[in-house]
Formats: C-alpha cells, sequence, structure tokens
C-alpha cells in the first residue's frame, strides 16, 4: 500500500464524519494521535471539545439547543497507564473499564456494536497507542453493520507492532456524504506524517477538513523516549 497525503485526502472527501489518525512523526520521535468530528444536523455541530483530566470530552456549545446527548456526548480520549483510547463514542469508557480488568483492546470491543442512529448504523472506529521503554505499539477497530444490515455485525482490529516513522494509518466513518450515510470501507487508509512541529501539523489538518460540516479536532504528540504529551484542541465553536 502506498502512502497519501493526510490533508489531501481529508480535502478530496466533504464529510468523512469522525475520524482517527494514528501515526509516528518521520524523525521517530514522536507517535501522534489525531481525533475530529463533523456534522451537518443543528445538534452534531453544536459541540465543543474540552480537557478533561489526560483525556478529553465533548461538550454542548449551546446547551440550550441540544436535543439529544445520548450519541454525540462523550470523551473521545482517555489515558489508562501508558495507554491512550481514542474512539468516536462512549466505547472509550467500555475499554478503559474492561482494560484496567485485565481484558484487551480487541476483547472489550466484544461487548460493544455499530451505533444504533438508523438508517446509518454509524460504526464505532477506535484506536489505541501504548508507549512503553522507549517503544511504540498501536491499534484500529472498527465495528460496523454489514452493508447497513443492523441484524449482522462486522469487527475488525489492525494491530500496528514498531510503527514506522513518517507513515499513520487513517479510519473514519464514513466514505462520503449520502443518505443513509455509507460506513468507512477497507483497512486503514496509509497516510504520510512528517516532522511539522504540533502547532504546523494542528493547522493542517484544521483547514483540510471541510469548512461547512468541521466541527472540533484534538491532536496530541506523546514523545516515544519519554512519554511526555502534547495536546492541541480547535473548536469551531467558540
Amino acid at each position: 500500500m502506498k502512502a497519501v497525503s493526510f490533508e489531501k485526502n481529508l480535502q478530496s472527501n466533504t464529510y468523512p464524519g469522525r475520524g482517527i489518525m494514528l501515526g509516528r512523526t518521520a524523525d521517530g520521535s514522536k507517535a501522534v494521535i489525531t481525533y475530529f468530528i463533523m456534522g451537518r444536523s443543528e445538534n452534531s455541530r453544536n459541540r465543543i471539545f474540552v480537557q478533561d483530566g489526560q483525556g478529553i470530552r465533548t461538550q454542548a456549545f449551546d446547551e440550550s439547543k441540544l436535543v439529544d446527548p445520548s450519541l454525540i456526548i462523550y470523551a473521545p480520549v482517555r489515558v489508562l497507564g501508558n495507554k491512550t483510547i481514542v474512539t468516536n463514542g462512549d466505547q472509550t469508557d467500555t475499554i478503559y473499564d474492561l482494560m484496567n480488568q485485565q481484558l484487551t483492546f480487541e476483547q472489550s470491543l466484544r461487548t460493544r456494536k455499530f451505533e444504533p442512529d438508523k438508517p446509518n448504523y454509524t460504526p464505532r472506529i477506535s484506536g489505541i497507542i501504548k508507549i512503553h521503554e522507549g517503544q511504540m505499539n498501536m491499534a484500529i477497530s472498527i465495528l460496523k453493520s454489514d452493508d447497513g444490515n443492523p441484524e449482522s455485525s462486522l469487527r475488525f482490529t489492525y494491530s500496528y507492532e514498531n510503527p514506522l516513522p513518517g507513515k499513520g494509518r487513517f479510519i473514519h466513518t464514513y466514505m462520503g456524504d449520502g443518505n443513509p450515510l455509507p460506513s468507512y470501507e477497507g483497512e486503514p487508509t496509509l497516510v504520510e506524517v512528517g516532522n511539522d512541529d504540533i502547532d504546523t501539523y494542528t493547522d493542517k489538518v484544521w483547514n483540510s477538513l471541510n469548512e461547512e460540516n468541521k466541527v472540533s479536532l484534538f491532536v496530541r504528540y506523546i514523545d516515544i523516549a519519554t512519554g511526555q504529551a502534547t495536546s492541541r484542541i480547535v473548536n469551531k465553536n467558540k
């Protein structure tokens, strides 16, 4: 698989939905976590990311306009020891709680399935990065319906041991806009990761997302040698 430009990939899709990119800077020194949310409805667009301990959570920008919080208010990022979990729903808490009880990332997600938002049945996408003794490992999961049929669940987990410098893996909920929204297909896309500082990288990603549909962006760099994390949050609503 040939790596593609992350920015160009984003620019080519007006509505990828929610997306996770995990990777490693080209110099090999840092793990990169990227998570963004987009929205078409007023309820979905009425959100911001806020810091919550070592992670983040979504929050209504205008509480008076919040209609249904069930699938839009959650903690996308949580940290469990040397592991950082990122997902597009409340399965973040499932992974955190069950891994804390010694289950694996994949075993934890066996207890969940795609979102119950008929007719889209939005996939649940999840990622995890582990930093230990100067080494980095990561995994990405997608739980989806079988071609929009809620009677069948498809479960895929992709594990990456010692990811190569300058490479990342990108997965998102939708192939593009539509009604119903078409679920992501295939394994996570191989994308290029450079050596930009976190602010430059954050600006590039934010500016590549569709202006009308983008809502919020989270970026974290983790120094693989020390485990030190640096994060950025960008919200369209201010």
